[in-house]
């Protein structure tokens, strides 16, 4: 497992402590509902949310429960180089596969980490619609399938200014987490973000400042772990037609919800 993973690496750090009072504040926020299910999300790639997650993720296994790490980020997922492991087959593969076959068992699909309790979905290959698989009825019956074996899902969403996958995954988790950047998200982005994802229905819990500055001088670098990153706001796929095509898939997942409300 790579250096990124704090909580695990070095459990009595700051910022190990830091993820686990984030931990105990998500739960103290949602004593009156039986939380199961947090979407990461962020503004724009390199603020951090893939290493939040995955720091978060470890804390809650750390205390005992079940849990599992969904790469929802099928377009640039990188959890599978967090914890050294194959990326291929995840979470588009199945989408893919349970279309084509419902029998499809999600647990095949499923890796286990160095962490103790904690598991992993990896992004899988590349898919040409990512949306339309985050929207489909295979997604929704995934969820609800892992929420019979594990006590806590943790899906790393893409950037929410970018696209709408983000949007799609907080209709399905019971909170949503905005990661933003010290002295580098803009105001208006994060404005932007939270009123979309408020828009379709998600429970916005709130924002993680990530890369703050720390006074200890004895660790190596200056901010947090995710400082650095290798996408950039072109390698990401832009809709032509964004606002257009987010309705689609919005309504798209709207009759999926009354259908099976109506069954």
């Amino acid at each position: 497992m790579k250096k990124e993973l704090v909580a695990y690496r070095n459990p009595k750090s700051p910022i190990a402590e830091t993820f686990r009072t984030l931990r105990t504040n998500i739960q103290f926020m949602n004593t009156k509902k039986n939380l199961k299910s947090i979407l990461i999300t962020s503004t724009m790639p390199g603020e951090g949310k893939s290493w939040v997650s995955a720091n978060l993720a470890t804390t809650f296994a750390q205390a005992g429960k079940k849990v599992i790490l969904i790469d929802a980020d099928m377009r640039k997922g990188t959890q599978h180089k967090m914890f050294t492991v194959e990326s291929r087959p995840g979470l588009s593969n199945y989408l893919l596969d349970v279309s084509d076959d419902g029998r499809i068992d999600i647990i095949q699909y499923v890796k286990r980490t160095g962490v103790e309790n904690l598991y992993l979905i990896t992004c899988g290959n590349v898919p040409p619609n990512p949306s339309e698989l985050l929207a489909s009825e295979g997604m929704i019956d995934m969820v609800e399938k892992l929420k019979k074996v594990f006590d806590i899902l943790i899906f790393d969403g893409t950037p929410g200014i970018i696209v709408t996958d983000a949007m799609i995954v907080s209709r399905l988790v019971d909170t949503t987490i905005i990661v933003a950047s010290h002295n580098e998200t803009k105001k208006d982005n994060l404005q932007k973000v939270k009123k979309g994802l408020e828009s379709v229905g998600a429970s916005v819990a709130g924002v993680v400042i990530n890369k703050m500055p720390i006074n200890a001088k004895k660790y190596e670098d200056s901010y947090y772990y995710g400082r650095n990153s290798d996408r950039t706001f072109d390698e990401y796929e832009l809709f032509e037609k964004r606002e257009k095509n987010n309705e689609d898939v919005l309504n798209q997942l709207d009759k999926l919800f009354k259908n099976r409300k109506e069954k």
